[in-house]
């Protein structure tokens, strides 16, 4: 065992046994949150659970023990490799059964009412310290296995990232899958899902032979359309500029290509209701000086495939830069050699070369 697994081994028992285990209440302050350290509010789980007070976090200690064990045993090759693993795996499992079955009010579930009201608060920085040290363990376990080519950050980085991939985006999108599902108090009704998903307001078709609104999805379906044939054309043509032009500010234009990537979505959503809403800057000039009235045109169609193209267009165009570099220009100048146009080189060579890419 390394020194980076001993550390990780160490930041379990931290964990465990001296940083709180739950969260902190705002409402008061530290010294009377620790003032019945290590038990009460602040308490470790350690001392919660040998006290009887949190029984449940008891079994938190087999995961540990195997860890420890390996250490103090001085396992090597697969010994080492099976008591991480399995140590890891047991943790995250028993974290996670208690952390779902366990209310945080007496009447939160059946489970807390079949035995008594079992209550806990939320996860705290010794939770926090302890899982994630389950889950290295579990990384340093396949590690020394061989995945990664052996390589323990390597493996723990890739580790880390799926667990927050799937604790902060999969998770809530499941939870939110799963209530399409349940009616307004929460018991399954799967015909009342197909019945609000084949609606008419989804997948109606009135706008075809009426003066009525199609169906969200065939909205969606037409905006998809327009946004990718609109970000492909304008990504490209960023791309051609950047590569195959005599363009002064390259690199201004590359900055301004790429900065709605690192924009948060509700800034483009704020600036356009702020330039073209009805009250908007822009508006307010066209009406002013040309007496186009203003309206409400950006909250419709418009708006959302001008704030979805100023969005996607950077990821065009960081795809499509990639497949123009790819192209040699000796054949573009042959073609102007032999006395072609630029647009019959663009479209006679140039294009055919950076459709696949397109």
């Amino acid at each position: 065992m390394n020194k980076s697994t001993k550390l990780v081994v160490l930041l379990g028992w931290i964990g465990f046994a001296v940083l709180p285990w739950y969260g902190l209440d705002d409402q008061a302050s530290l010294l009377q949150h620790f003032a019945g350290y290590p038990l009460g509010d602040a308490g470790n789980a350690l001392a919660l659970s040998l006290s009887g007070a949190k029984g449940w976090l008891l079994p938190l200690l087999v995961p540990l023990a195997f860890a420890t064990w390996a250490w103090l045993r001085k396992a090597q090759g697969k010994a080492l490799s099976d008591l991480l693993v399995a140590g890891g795996l047991l943790g995250l499992v028993w974290m996670t059964v208690q952390g779902f079955s366990i209310g945080l009010r007496p009447d939160a579930n059946a489970i807390s009412q079949y035995f008594g009201g079992l209550t806990q608060a939320g996860m705290g920085w010794g939770a926090a310290a302890t899982g994630a040290a389950f889950l290295l363990f579990l990384c340093h376990g396949l590690g020394y296995r061989g995945f990664c080519r052996g390589d323990l950050f390597t493996c723990s980085a890739i580790g880390m990232i799926l667990a927050l991939i799937g604790l902060f985006v999969f998770f809530p999108i499941l939870k939110i899958l799963a209530s399409a599902f349940q009616d307004n108090a929460g018991a399954l009704a799967i015909g009342l899902f197909f019945e609000k998903f084949f609606d008419r307001s989804i997948w109606g078709l009135d706008c075809v032979y009426s003066s009525l609104r199609c169906g969200v999805a065939w909205n969606t379906l037409f905006l998809a359309l327009l946004v990718g044939v609109a970000t492909t054309l304008l990504g490209l043509a960023f791309a051609l500029i950047a590569l195959r032009t005599g363009f002064k500010f390259k690199p201004l234009l590359r900055v301004l290509t790429v900065l709605p990537i690192i924009t948060p979505p509700f800034v483009i959503g704020l600036a356009l209701i702020l330039l073209f809403g009805r009250s908007g800057a822009v508006s307010a000039i066209l009406w002013e000086w040309f007496g186009i009235p203003q309206s409400r045109w950006i909250y419709g169609l418009w708006g959302v495939l001008i704030a979805q193209v100023l969005a996607f267009t950077p990821i065009a165009f960081l795809v499509l830069i990639g497949v123009v570099q790819g192209i040699a220009p000796s054949l573009e100048e042959a073609s102007q050699t032999l006395g072609a146009k630029r647009w019959t080189t663009f479209l006679t060579v140039t294009f055919p070369l950076m459709r696949p890419g397109v």
